[in-house]
């Protein structure tokens, strides 16, 4: 069987901490969609790791990963990446393994990235500019290069036709980018491909489902950057949510069980695009120090909010979600009154779905407020040590989105999950 774990916001909803936390009971851990704007923040041995591609379950002695078809990979930031697991004692050629069809993220595909981020002046999406979103484009294009490429005895010559076709685009964006560094570490890093595990993934993880193993499929972004069903175009260039698990795997629907949610107690947003609940005030600045709220990957500020409750029952029902892990309660511990955002008003109108398009709208969240807590939970160590005004606030979100909290992080730490 294969569980799923996924964010429901617009990311960073600490999707790490918490496929680390599971990973024991699972053979297989596989990432299936993204790149490596991902940014996944794991404490091993009270040492901070900021995952972009592997697998959260890397550091599981006994869990094999899979980096799935659905990915884009960039082999400069995945052999960097390498480095700094293998640092930790990790052997990678024993539990890593590459789908074949993954497809690669080039040097140009960063200069197209820039330049076309550029070209849309205010109306940016905000970009990471790591050549996720060009290296989507060159797959549905029938463009792209795979990982299995670079075995071929002429992926120069395919990777000089590629690179060709993004010169003249970039001509046509009157921009120019110097990739000379670019493309030897490129080609470093292809000779560091080439010696990791290149497997037929999809073949490789359905024979082991039919050896009755264990898989958790994780995902990056959050499903609220579905490029679907997200806020577009202010989105990812991948289906985030559930449905993208058996393309992004080469697996069929019969073999998902469990969908488990990630939320945070309250909500963050990174880029551009609508933010119904954004708090632009004080309370916005203490949940943004309170939570840590800056980019693992970019360390950009995030902006923040209460939590959504509308955006967040959406997120359930498109990825059929049987239940949530609710993270970073504890930054909640400072406040006095706490709220949940339960319908928008539009035009006067109160309604408790998503709208066709958010951005652009004016956009007035009716909010629920409840008693705060004010009492540190970051040493609970069971759920029935909480607050009563926390479980409060838990009961009622479970109520909302008819999908129960199973479990609560009270912290980065490891141990800082509790189990209701």
């Amino acid at each position: 069987m294969v569980d799923v774990l996924l964010g429901l916001q617009w990311g960073d909803e600490g999707k790490g901490k918490i496929v680390d936390y599971f990973a024991g009971k699972y053979d297989i851990i596989a990432r299936f969609q993204g790149g490596p704007n991902a940014g996944h923040t794991l404490y091993v041995n009270n040492q901070k790791v900021v995952l972009h591609t592997i697998p959260s379950g890397v550091f599981h002695g006994n869990t094999l990963n899979l980096i799935g078809n659905g990915v884009v990979l960039d082999p400069v930031t995945f052999r960097k990446e390498c480095q700094t697991v293998a640092a930790l004692g990790i052997d990678l050629k024993k539990n890593l393994f590459i789908a074949e069809k993954t497809h690669i993220i080039v040097p140009t595909h960063r200069a197209l990235d820039k330049a076309s981020e550029l070209a849309k002046g205010h109306e940016k999406i905000g970009s990471t500019l790591k050549g996720i979103g060009p290296a989507y484009m060159d797959k549905t294009g029938r463009n792209g290069l795979r990982v299995g490429d670079v075995l071929h005895p002429d992926f120069e010559v395919l990777y000089g036709k590629l690179k060709a076709k993004h010169l003249q685009l970039l001509a046509n964006y009157d921009f120019t980018e110097d990739i000379t560094e670019w493309e030897k570490d490129f080609f470093e890093a292809v000779a560091f491909l080439r010696e990791m595990n290149i497997v037929s993934g999809e073949y490789w993880l359905n024979n082991h489902l039919k050896a009755g193993k264990k898989v958790l499929a994780e995902g990056a972004q959050g499903s609220m950057l579905d490029v679907d069903f997200g806020t577009y175009p202010f989105v990812t260039s991948s289906n985030t949510i559930s449905a993208g698990v058996c393309t992004g795997l080469g697996i069929a629907p019969k073999w998902i069980r469990e969908v488990i949610g990630v939320t945070k107690a309250y909500c963050t947003r990174v880029g551009s695009g609508a933010f119904p609940t954004e708090l632009e005030d004080e309370t916005g600045e203490t949940l943004r120090q309170a939570g840590h709220e800056f980019g693992a990957t970019t360390g950009r500020p995030r902006r923040c909010g209460w939590i959504d409750l509308v955006a967040l029952d959406y997120t359930c029902m498109l990825s059929g979600v049987t239940q949530l892990v609710m993270t970073k309660s504890d930054v909640l511990d400072a406040f006095e009154t706490v709220s949940a955002c339960v319908a928008y008003e539009i035009n006067g109108k109160q309604t408790k779905e998503m709208p066709f398009q958010i951005n652009g709208l004016t956009i007035q969240p009716v909010l629920e407020s409840f008693p705060g807590w004010s009492a540190p939970t970051a040493a609970s160590r069971q759920y029935s040590a909480l607050p009563g005004e926390m479980k409060n606030f838990l009961s009622f979100v479970e109520s909302y989105l008819g999908v129960p909290v199973q479990y609560v992080s009270n912290g980065p730490g490891r141990d800082q999950i509790l189990e209701k």
